[in-house]
């Protein structure tokens, strides 16, 4: 009977030991795997906050400050390699004259400042494909990318008539638009009360095709590789099949042109990934 005692306490222990070593193996387990998945993490921390750039996808959107104008745009780039991206860009923005000046009309707090002898607003959407190169990486999370960029395509350039209310031989307020017939009164500074409302001249508005292309700089300073923020610098060119008439023309000089070249500054941000 002892025997059978001592068989039953020596297997208690037996078990209980048995589940401890058990429960210590599972608990290591755990622990590896816990460390694993927090060494892992930290891994992709820091291949996206510094080191090279290597995702095969960007999308960004940002404002460019033209020398002659303002524009919005989006772009969606594809890595070919490693030093080069290939990238599609849509753009919209209003080129301006150098002969524009906003004058302030008598009725300050009813009627819109006014640019005399302005005869048309001057809008282009853009469509394009250029390459970035990447000429320096960032070596760490505070180093910047350096790429020099190359980039040309379509342009269709809208024409909008430029609106000025007016007070006419009747001595009512219309709104006109510059033509012949109206030359005497739109060009008559008296008689203008301020510019038409933003809305004035959409129906009446005339399509030019055109070319453009650049050539620039990007610095891209964020800290994390798959975030996009970058500012680029750099000289666009665009041709137009004809003039475009975008001021009226003085005492028989032509201020108007077809081909169009400018400095810019823009900034965009956005997000990289890899493709599934």
């Amino acid at each position: 009977m002892k025997k059978i005692y001592l068989i039953l306490f020596l297997a208690t222990i037996s078990g209980g030991l048995f589940a401890q070593s058990t429960s210590r193996q599972q608990q290591s387990t755990k622990k590896s795997d816990k460390e694993q998945r927090k060494l892992k993490k930290i891994s992709i921390f820091r291949e996206q906050e510094e080191g090279e750039n290597v995702f095969q996808r960007d999308f960004s959107a940002g404002a460019r400050l033209n020398t002659d104008g303002w524009s919005g745009f989006a772009e969606l780039g594809y890595r070919k390699t490693r030093k080069k991206v290939n990238y599609f860009q849509f753009e919209f923005g209003e080129k301006k004259s150098n002969k524009e000046v906003k004058i302030n009309s008598g009725y300050a707090f009813t009627q819109r400042p006014f640019i005399y002898g302005k005869q048309n607003n001057f809008y282009q959407a853009k469509l394009g494909v250029g390459q970035r190169y990447l000429i320096g990486g960032k070596a760490n999370k505070n180093g910047v990318e350096v790429d020099a960029i190359y980039y040309g395509g379509l342009s269709l350039g809208l024409v909008k008539p430029y609106y000025l209310n007016v007070q006419d031989e009747n001595g009512e307020n219309v709104d006109i638009k510059y033509t012949p017939e109206t030359a005497d009164l739109f060009l008559h500074k008296e008689q203008i009360n301020g510019a038409g409302g933003f809305g004035k001249g959409w129906s009446n508005l005339s399509v030019v095709p055109g070319l453009h292309a650049k050539l620039g700089m990007r610095f891209d300073w964020a800290h994390f590789n798959e975030v996009v923020s970058a500012l680029e610098i750099g000289v666009n060119g665009e041709y137009y099949t004809k003039k475009i008439p975008i001021m009226v023309a003085v005492d028989g000089v032509d201020p108007n042109k077809q081909f169009f070249f400018n400095a810019y500054v823009s900034i965009q941000f956005g997000k990289r990934w890899n493709k599934r």
